[in-house]
């Protein structure tokens, strides 16, 4: 990836190359025929980083929100057209294999009323009593259990990297330029953005920018004298050994907040962290809190699967993602008065399956003035503004 020339103008800057970054390129140029000059800049082309890479690559449509629901039925059709899209080689090793999401008696009145919700969508979750999952999930202990949801299609998990190569390469195949650098200054004028300055010092004019730069989206913000509540925050995958089939699993979200799904020949979890503290890292933190795993993972994983009581700790590693601080929920569109500056920000983890539908409504802003393909004005960042959360009440 070559870094840029001294004063290069283009039409669209889009600060962060990864999964939001690049889907907004690929549907500029390649699905909406966006004529202009498009660069994507991003600090580290090799991703090793990213929260793109390092996340534990699932799509679910079971959310409280509708729009949050719409984003990723939006992200399932994608990854189901990526054949069409990008050639039969186009491969991304999507297992449809289901999140099952377990609920206590005190938790059992939000499930169904998130279950609302979701049929609504149409989404094709199954709402499941003890019964019914001992049935389907015979390996399952049902203890303390109300019920489960279960998604019976459209929900699932994915090779990461491969997904964000073949919309890269999509984006660069269409025209859009990557340069290998950092956004370390943002020129403006009154309420427009006029460029972007390099951390190697060089300078790039911009018609529009858009800020899909991840965990460090609320940084970039502040260069343009915006403040905008989304900073990383650190979070853990496990990957675990079970001698034990356990034939049929999906995704599994316990009432603990732990969650564990099939990986090859093993099985990757982790757990959302409780409500309280929850500092931000520095960005060269990396170190994984083995702790975590065997003072609240394993214990209950091995209470709700006994199979696990086994499992063997393969490795781990820590990633960063982009947490929204006001609501854990998304940032897409325009500001409301720089009317050239994008959000594409603050996904909570939910990054990778929205990615193509919020690429696809910032590209549409930016070429037809509206997002025309779904409605996210409740994203928008007025209610970041005004201090007003939209509140999703499944975020894993």
């Amino acid at each position: 990836m070559p870094g840029p020339s001294p004063a290069q103008s283009f039409d669209v800057v889009i600060a962060g190359g990864a999964i939001v970054g690049s889907s907004v390129a690929y549907f500029l140029k390649h699905e909406l025929g966006f004529t202009g000059s498009v660069a994507v800049i991003e600090p580290d082309p090799t991703y090793a980083r990213s929260a793109t890479t390092l996340s534990a690559a699932s799509i679910r449509q079971q959310f409280s929100t509708p729009e949050n629901i719409r984003l990723s039925l939006y992200g399932v059709d994608f990854i189901r057209s990526l054949k069409a899209r990008f050639g039969a080689e186009a491969e991304i090793g999507f297992h449809e294999g289901g999140y099952l999401l377990l609920a206590s008696p005190e938790g059992l009145p939000i499930l169904e009323a998130n279950h609302r919700v979701q049929a609504a969508e149409q989404a094709d979750i199954a709402l499941l009593d003890p019964t019914g999952l001992s049935a389907r999930f015979p390996w399952l202990s049902t203890d303390g259990l109300a019920a489960g949801a279960f998604g019976v299609t459209g929900e699932g998990w994915f090779d990461a990297h491969s997904l964000l190569d073949l919309i890269r390469k999509g984006a660069r195949a269409a025209g859009a330029t990557y340069l290998q650098g950092r956004v370390a200054g943002i020129g403006r004028d009154g309420n427009r953005i006029t460029g972007v300055t390099l951390a190697d010092g060089s300078t790039l004019a911009c018609g529009t920018f858009v800020n899909a730069a991840g965990p460090a989206a609320g940084d970039v913000a502040a260069l343009a004298g915006i403040a905008l509540p989304v900073e990383p925050r650190k979070r853990f995958v496990f990957v675990i050994h079970c001698r034990e089939k356990l034939p049929g699993m999906p995704l599994l979200v316990d009432t603990t907040g732990v969650y564990v799904r099939p990986e090859g020949e093993y099985h990757i979890c982790g757990v959302s962290p409780e409500e309280g503290p929850d500092p931000r890292p520095a960005d060269d933190d990396f170190e994984v809190d083995y702790a975590l795993f065997e003072d609240l993972i394993w214990p209950a994983l091995a209470t709700r699967i006994p199979a696990f009581e086994a499992a063997k700790l393969i490795r781990a590693w820590a990633g960063h993602y982009d947490y929204n601080t006001l609501d854990q929920n998304a940032v897409i569109g325009p500001h409301p008065e720089i009317g050239n500056f994008f959000f594409a920000n603050g996904f909570s983890g939910h990054g990778l399956q929205q990615a193509p539908a919020a690429g696809r409504a910032i590209a549409e802003w930016i070429v037809a003035g509206r997002s025309v393909s779904l409605d996210l004005a409740v994203f928008g960042f007025e209610r970041i503004a005004a201090g007003r959360p939209v509140r999703e009440l499944n975020v894993i």
